[in-house]
C-alpha cells in the first residue's frame, strides 16, 4: 500500500506545478494568457509533466518545409451551432461525505481545483440527487413511509453533508452554478414492488403525490439558498438496478410529464425550471424517447430537452454518437445534455490509466460536435475505495481522496475535462470546423468575449504536426502522443 500511495500523490504535485509559473516552458504561468502572442497552447500529455500547462513551444518557429503539418483544422466561425451551457459533475451524497472527511486546507484545494475558473478548471454545471441513489451510504427518502400528502417532508438528511458542499461549490464558482436535480426512485410505498430498489413502476394513484415531491424538494433547496435550474424526470428509466431505480416506458414518462409533473411545477410557480427527459443511454432508445415525447405538443411544451449517459457500451459495442446527431437534427428547438458518465469497476492500480482520460476526451468531443449543450460527469469526488456506495457499485472519479491520509488524488480525467471546462465558457457558440484527417479529434467554440477555443486530442502513439487555419491565419502546432491540447486565440 505504501508503494501505491507514493505513486498516487504525483498528480497533486503536477497540479501544483501546472498552476505555478513554469520557467522550463518560458511561460508566464500555466493558466495565464500571454498578451504578446496571438495564440496560446495548453497541453496535457502522457509520460510528461504537462498538465493543463501553457506550452507555446509547441507552436512551430521554423519554416513549414522543415516541419510540415500532416493534418489541417480549418475553422469557419461564420457558421455556428448550439449555445454552450456548461460542464460540471454530480455532487452526490458520496462526494459530500468524502469531502467532509478532508482537512480544511484540502477541502479548499478541492473547491479551487474544480470551481475556480482562474486557478482551477471552472466547473459551471452540477447535478445532485433527490433523496438517495447508489452513491449514498444508505437508502433514505424525505417522508415517512405511507405519507401520500407529504406532511412529513423534511430534508434534514441533506443538511449534514450535501447542502454544505453545494453551498461551498456555488461560492467557489463565483456565486453561480447551474444545478439540475434527479430522482433515482420514488419512495417504496409509491411503487408497485413496494421497494425503493430493484426497478418497479410508479403506481397511478401516487402520480400527483410524486409530482408534488419534486416541487417540495426544489422549494426546500431554494430556501437553503441553492437555486435549482432544472430537473430530470427519472435517472435511467429503462434500468431495473439493485440500487434505487424505477421503470418508465416512453408512454409512461410522456404522460407523467404531460399530466402531472409539468402542470404541477407550472401551478406552483416553478414553470421556469428546465425539465429534461430520458436521462439514460445514447442509442435507438434515445431517439425513440425524443420522438415520442417531443412529437406530443402537450408534453413537449414542458420539456426543455433530453439527457443521456454513455453506458450503452456495456455490452462491448461502440459509443452511439450518431443517435445524438439524429435527435439534434430532428428537434432543433430542443436541447441535448450529457447527464452522467464515469469509468466503472474501480481499481486503485488504474488511478493514472491514460485510457480513462481518453475515454472522456473521445466522448466530450463527439458529443459537442453532435449538438450537445452541456456535459455532466458523475461523482466529483470519491474515496480510495471508489465509494461510498451502499450496493458496492464502486467507480472512478476525476478526483479521489484518501480519507486515511487526507490526500487528494488527481487523475488524468480531471485534466482532460479541464481542457474543455476551463476555456469554453457558458454562452459560447460551437463553430464550424473541418479536419483533413481522422488521426486527430477536435471541436471548436467561440466565447462571448470573441475568443475562440479549439480542443485537439491525439490518441496515437506518435506526435502529430497539424495546422490550424482561422481568419486567414495559419499556425503550425505539434501535439505529443496521447495528449490533449486547448488552443485559445
Amino acid at each position: 500500500m505504501k508503494s501505491i500511495y507514493s505513486i498516487l500523490i504525483i498528480p497533486v504535485v503536477l497540479l501544483q506545478l501546472s498552476w505555478s509559473s513554469s520557467k522550463d516552458e518560458g511561460s508566464s504561468g500555466a493558466f495565464s494568457f500571454d498578451p504578446n502572442k496571438k495564440i496560446q497552447v495548453y497541453t496535457t500529455a502522457e509520460n510528461s509533466n504537462l498538465r493543463l500547462s501553457l506550452s507555446n513551444d509547441f507552436i512551430s518557429k521554423v519554416s513549414p518545409e522543415s516541419k510540415k503539418p500532416t493534418v489541417s483544422i480549418t475553422l469557419d466561425d461564420a457558421k455556428t451551432f448550439q449555445t454552450f451551457l456548461g460542464i460540471g459533475g454530480a455532487i452526490t451524497d458520496a462526494s459530500a461525505e468524502v469531502f467532509a472527511k478532508l482537512p480544511l486546507e484540502k477541502q479548499q484545494e478541492f473547491l479551487t481545483a474544480y470551481y475556480d475558473k482562474n486557478k482551477g478548471i471552472g466547473y459551471s454545471l452540477a447535478r445532485t440527487n433527490i433523496h438517495s441513489c447508489d452513491f449514498s451510504s444508505q437508502s433514505y427518502t424525505y417522508v415517512q413511509e405511507g405519507d401520500k400528502d407529504l406532511k412529513t417532508f423534511n430534508i434534514d438528511h441533506d443538511r449534514k453533508y450535501r447542502i454544505p458542499l453545494l453551498k461551498k461549490a456555488i461560492q467557489a464558482a463565483g456565486g453561480k452554478l447551474t444545478l439540475f436535480v434527479s430522482p433515482w426512485s420514488p419512495p417504496a410505498f409509491m411503487k408497485d414492488n413496494n421497494d425503493i430498489l430493484h426497478g418497479g413502476v410508479l403506481l397511478p394513484e401516487f402520480a400527483q403525490s410524486w409530482a408534488n415531491y419534486y416541487a417540495k424538494f426544489i422549494k426546500e433547496y431554494e430556501k437553503e439558498g441553492i437555486p435549482i435550474w432544472g430537473l430530470t424526470i427519472q435517472n435511467e428509466p429503462m434500468a431495473s438496478q439493485r440500487w434505487e431505480s424505477c421503470i418508465y416506458t416512453p408512454e409512461a414518462e410522456r404522460d407523467f410529464l404531460k399530466n402531472f409533473l409539468g402542470p404541477t411545477l407550472a401551478n406552483q410557480g416553478l414553470g421556469s425550471k428546465k425539465i429534461i427527459i430520458w436521462d439514460h443511454n445514447r442509442g435507438e432508445m434515445l431517439e425513440k424517447r425524443a420522438q415520442l415525447v417531443f412529437s406530443d405538443p402537450e408534453a413537449s411544451k414542458y420539456a426543455w430537452g433530453i439527457g443521456f449517459h454513455w453506458y450503452e457500451t456495456w455490452n462491448g459495442g461502440p459509443p452511439k454518437f450518431e443517435s445524438v446527431a439524429k435527435v439534434y437534427e430532428a428537434f432543433p428547438t430542443k436541447n441535448l445534455i450529457f447527464t452522467e458518465g464515469c469509468v466503472e469497476r474501480f481499481d486503485t492500480a488504474k488511478y493514472q490509466f491514460w485510457g480513462n482520460a481518453e475515454r472522456y476526451g473521445l466522448n466530450m468531443i463527439n458529443d459537442f460536435n453532435n449538438g450537445t449543450v452541456g456535459w455532466t460527469d458523475w461523482n466529483v469526488l470519491l474515496d480510495q475505495n471508489g465509494g461510498p456506495n451502499h450496493v458496492g457499485n464502486f467507480c472512478f472519479a476525476p478526483i479521489h481522496a484518501d480519507t486515511n491520509s487526507g490526500e487528494l488524488i488527481f487523475t488524468p480525467m480531471y485534466y482532460y475535462i479541464g481542457h474543455f471546462s476551463k476555456f469554453i465558457r457558458p454562452g459560447a457558440k460551437r463553430i464550424s470546423q473541418k479536419l483533413s484527417d481522422t488521426s486527430l479529434l477536435s471541436t471548436s467554440f467561440k466565447n462571448s468575449d470573441g475568443k475562440k477555443v479549439t480542443v485537439v486530442m491525439n490518441q496515437s502513439d506518435k506526435e502529430v504536426v497539424y495546422e490550424l487555419v482561422s481568419d486567414s491565419q495559419k499556425n503550425t502546432i505539434t501535439i505529443p502522443a496521447h495528449a490533449m491540447q486547448t488552443l485559445v486565440y
